[in-house]
């Protein structure tokens, strides 16, 4: 009897329990557009306002390129402190691809003189202030950034496969700034036979500690505050505690200065 009491409630509980707790469409729908219409409101005040926002990116630099990674957390209506990471390369404004034109050549590019590809990894720490929020629907906010931290600066030799006029054998080299018979090939264009590539010499790469500080003007157009769509334009100054050699019979330096321009998109919540 008892078992024919319980089935006889699931049977009919069990249905309105499952509705109560089923969402219908109209009212997703009617929460969406509450929503929405809670962060016109907050754009139309010209705010930003969020806990939290995860950003990735692509950076330009007059001398060079880099991708990273920011969290950020709001702190007041305008002002949120941000973390972030970047890893990317560092060119010389005289590096320029030659093509390898002696008589073993097989088509092969190279640049003359590189002796280190330099690479970075930062860790900074940044503050976004908003000096301009979205007046209207579909708006642009304009955010000021500054802030710096801690850069490491990677040194991996380039290693070229020469062959010696003399013996007539190939090598394998980088360049020692001896001036001995190995730079000499080293700096020849007709003895080189081909670059070795991006990978060669990463068992060799020297870490240079520095500092950074940069800043910037982000112009954020994403829509309703949820998303970060946003263009970064700015300045950074790195400095290494010890000279940054990249290419060969040139002055080094330890002191580094850009301009550069970043490509933002992200979640807010």
């Amino acid at each position: 009897m008892n078992r024919i009491v319980y089935c006889y409630l699931f049977i009919v509980l069990f249905p309105i329990f499952a509705l109560s707790q089923t969402k219908t469409r109209a009212q997703k729908k009617a929460e969406r557009k509450e929503k929405i219409d809670k962060l016109i409101k907050r754009e139309e005040e010209g705010a930003l306002i969020y806990q939290k926002q995860n950003i990735y990116g692509g950076k330009l630099n007059s001398d060079g390129y880099g991708v990273f990674f920011e969290k950020g957390y709001l702190k007041t209506a305008t002002l949120a402190n941000l973390f972030s990471i970047e890893i990317g390369e560092r060119k010389h404004p005289k590096e320029a691809r030659s093509a390898i034109s002696g008589i073993f050549s097989n088509n092969n590019f190279f640049i003359y003189g590189k002796i280190n590809s330099f690479f970075y990894a930062k860790l900074g720490v940044a503050q976004s202030l908003l000096i301009g929020g979205k007046g209207r629907r579909n708006g642009v906010a304009v955010s000021t950034i500054y802030g710096g931290g801690l850069s490491l600066g990677l040194l991996k030799p380039v290693y070229l496969n020469v062959r010696d006029p003399l013996s007539q054998q190939e090598e394998q080299i980088k360049y020692k700034n001896d001036n001995s018979r190995n730079d000499s090939l080293f700096l020849t264009p007709s003895t080189i036979v081909n670059s070795l590539g991006i990978f060669k010499g990463f068992g060799e790469v020297k870490v240079k500690p520095g500092l950074f500080v940069k800043t910037g003007l982000r112009f954020d157009y994403g829509h309703y505050n949820e998303t970060v769509s946003a263009v970064e334009v700015g300045i950074n100054a790195e400095y290494y505690i010890s000279k940054m050699p990249i290419m060969a019979l040139t002055k080094e330096k330890s002191f580094f200065i850009n301009l550069y321009a970043a490509v933002e998109f992200g979640k807010r919540k």
